[in-house]
């Protein structure tokens, strides 16, 4: 039985992910934008990929189980790689909770129930997530153990309505669910972490860098330590490490892949 590599989101980094790791496996793309997900399909087909695509709504908890269903009916789903998600610049505080926190949530729960034995998964969340300060415990519990559904209904959750702080609040949130789902994961003998990207040189980043905020933005880049944006392949090269077996053993934790932005911020970098 062929091994699967999912990739949900196929813009920049889930496209770099595919290229990467889909070579000899069955890979199914999914994404909710139609055109995007045909032109990916496309063009890893003719790179000589093996590819299915399918249409997917993140927010909806039937088009997730719809989805997982079918990676599992194509093989071993032996690799998955979430990285769908709305920033500031292209929605506002509704969507970005519903597609970044809500259907974070829902890959989790569905796709822990279809991972193969002795495979794992990376959610992309977000170097935004580490910016803000921590949730109450009573609040990070609820964000780690209330059902999908429930999360947005959150009395803390259902206030927001800046678009620029439920991005970072969303990330921590997928930051706190990844701990969470390594349990529920590991009972299938399989993995889970997220990976936090920095700014990366994706449509999504580039639109940011465009935005009220890309002073700030650029301002970060020069303070870090390496001076730079990121690529896609950078958060290819992570994502590779992390579903692959020299990562075994670990299981549940995020890891900030931003050029050393989040480390200068903490330090108070003087230069």
């Amino acid at each position: 039985m062929t091994d699967v590599l999912t990739v949900i989101g196929v813009g920049g980094m889930g496209e770099a992910i595919a290229r990467r790791l889909g070579s000899g496996k069955t890979v199914l793309l999914a994404d909710y934008n139609e055109a995007t997900l045909a032109s990916v399909t496309e063009s890893l087909s003719a790179a000589g990929h093996h590819v299915e695509s399918r249409s997917v709504d993140v927010a909806a908890a039937e088009s997730v189980r719809g989805l997982a269903e079918y990676a599992a009916s194509l093989g071993n789903v032996t690799q998955v790689a979430h990285t769908a998600g709305l920033s500031p610049a292209q929605a506002p505080a509704e969507a970005i909770l519903a597609v970044d926190l809500l259907g974070t949530a829902l890959v989790l729960q569905e796709f822990g129930e279809v991972v193969a034995p002795g495979g794992a998964g990376v959610v992309i969340a977000s170097m935004a997530g580490h910016m803000v300060p921590p949730v109450a415990p009573e609040k990070e519990k609820a964000l780690a153990h209330n059902p999908p559904g429930d999360l947005l209904q959150l009395d803390f959750i259902s206030r927001i309505t800046d678009a620029n702080f439920s991005y970072p609040i969303a990330k921590q949130a997928n930051h706190i669910r990844v701990r969470a789902a390594s349990a529920h994961w590991g009972r299938r003998g399989a993995r889970i972490n997220s990976i936090s990207p920095g700014i990366i040189s994706t449509p999504m980043g580039q639109q940011q860098l465009a935005s009220e905020v890309g002073d700030g933005m650029r301002a970060m880049i020069a303070m870090s330590a390496t001076g730079r944006q990121g690529t896609p392949d950078d958060i290819a090269s992570a994502a590779a490490f992390l579903l692959g077996p020299d990562a075994s053993f670990i299981t549940g934790t995020d890891v900030l892949v931003d050029g050393g932005v989040i480390a200068a911020v903490k330090a108070g970098n003087p230069d």
